[in-house]
């Protein structure tokens, strides 16, 4: 975009996984094209924007990354907070972080807004040949638990950009149908108003130090 300033809406969307399944290199890959061989696990809580435009709005995203450990759990409540959407993410080459993936699910139903977009994302799609999730099992998971579903490479780009300008789409959706339902309703909602907002922070700003 020309002015990062400059945007109608600013939805926050939060990555979650398991520690090591790509979460910060899907990051990187979407809001600076950059990918990271030797990217050491997050540290704390970090997140980086960029913007995009659906139907002729600017929607800026406010991606944050965690790190999946267990010791970093504490700051779930922190996370969470104002997010309407979140990538759920796992590496389809290793079962246990899809097996996990319930446990994540829980997590996010307890602590996010529960109407809250979620995409289950199976990273790592270039790695064809160690393959250890079905895809057709992935999205059968999906499908029960209504998510929107998904599969990624950070290391080739496929579908990175895909997978966010899909969830940024349908959140601002869901967001305009209620803006026009609230004005049906005459309630007091300006043409203008922005009902899915984070606060403004500084884009280079990290709540603790951290990696890429």
């Amino acid at each position: 975009m020309s002015s990062n300033d400059e945007y109608d809406y600013l939805f926050k969307i939060v990555l979650i996984g398991d520690s090591g399944v790509g979460k910060s290199n899907l990051l990187s890959r979407f809001t600076r094209n950059e990918f990271s061989l030797e990217s050491k696990s997050t540290i704390g809580v970090e997140f980086a924007t960029r913007s995009i435009q659906v139907d002729g709005k600017v929607i800026k995203a406010q991606i944050w990354d965690t790190a999946g450990q267990e010791r970093y759990r504490a700051i779930t409540s922190a996370y969470y907070r104002g997010a309407v959407g979140a990538l759920l993410v796992y590496d389809i080459a290793k079962h246990p972080t899809y097996e996990n993936v319930s446990r994540w699910l829980k997590e996010l139903r307890d602590h996010a807004d529960s109407n809250i977009v979620i995409m289950l994302v199976g990273n790592k799609s270039d790695l064809r040949h160690l393959r250890a999730v079905p895809t057709d099992e992935a999205k059968q998971f999906a499908a029960e638990n209504g998510l929107f579903f998904i599969e990624t490479s950070a290391l080739d780009s496929s579908n990175v950009e895909q997978s966010f300008q899909q969830i940024l789409t349908e959140i601002y959706r869901i967001v305009s149908n209620k803006a026009i339902e609230s004005s049906q309703d005459n309630a007091q909602l300006g043409s203008g108003a922005q009902q899915v907002i984070v606060p403004a922070v500084d884009d280079h700003a990290k709540m603790t130090s951290g990696c890429c």
